[in-house]
């Protein structure tokens, strides 16, 4: 019973020791690029390897642009489809996921997630796309991360430039040239817009870029953007 006891001791410390190393090694990319631009993020990684099981060749749109050279018509526009309390909130908006509990226990299925942009960010560049407690749990831990180290314009920026736009398109400048043509700083209300709505589902609406739903979607976030606040 104590050698039993004595190795589940170790084996508890180990697993201590690795989740705090773990998160030690969040903590120094999180650091690293509140001064250096990421490369890539992870979700990017995932979703590469998915576009090379067809096309080994395959490589994704994405060129990073300045807070400065992003149209503040999309700036508005994510703000007010994606987090309306973002430059208030500490990283969570729990009215918001209040609200989508309540949605998804009458829905009976999930189907409202209340994320912030501090917490989509925290699982782009680091985390899986699977819902699961633990990813949850890290994401909240990675949220604490960037809203303590970073700026909200820092957080704001890192977010256009790595949230996914479609069929391996990422980021702002690179959504504005797949979709319209143009950079992410010449961009128009309604484009803005257009391309706010796209972010629940990118991959659906590349393919299907004159749902119905969209043009609605488009219409409430045209109305919502004068009031959205900015960093």
């Amino acid at each position: 019973m104590r050698r039993a006891g004595r190795w589940l001791k170790v084996g508890l410390l180990t697993i201590l020791g690795l989740l705090l190393a773990w998160q030690l090694w969040l903590l120094g990319w999180v650091l690293l690029w509140s001064w250096f631009n990421p490369g890539t993020t992870h979700f990017m990684e995932i979703r590469l390897a998915e576009v090379r099981e067809k096309k080994p060749d395959a490589q994704l749109q994405k060129q990073w642009v300045s807070y400065n050279r992003i149209s503040v018509h999309l700036k508005r526009a994510i703000i007010a489809a994606e987090d309306a309390k973002f430059t208030d909130h500490e990283g969570f908006d729990w009215d918001g996921i209040q609200r989508a509990l309540e949605k998804n226990q009458k829905k009976g299925r999930f189907v409202a997630g209340g994320s912030t942009i501090s917490q989509q960010l925290a699982k782009n560049l680091f985390l899986s796309p699977q819902r699961s407690l633990f990813r949850k749990a890290e994401e909240a831990v990675i949220t604490l991360m960037i809203e303590t180290l970073w700026s909200k314009q820092r957080i704001f920026e890192v977010y256009l430039n790595v949230i996914e736009w479609g069929n391996g398109v990422f980021g702002a400048e690179a959504a504005a040239r797949h979709y319209f043509g143009i950079g992410a700083a010449q961009l128009g209300p309604e484009q803005a817009a257009r391309l706010a709505g796209m972010v629940p589902a990118p991959r659906y609406y590349d393919g299907h870029r004159n749902a119905p739903g969209l043009a609605k979607k488009t219409a409430i976030i045209l109305a919502r953007m004068p009031a959205a606040e900015i960093p």
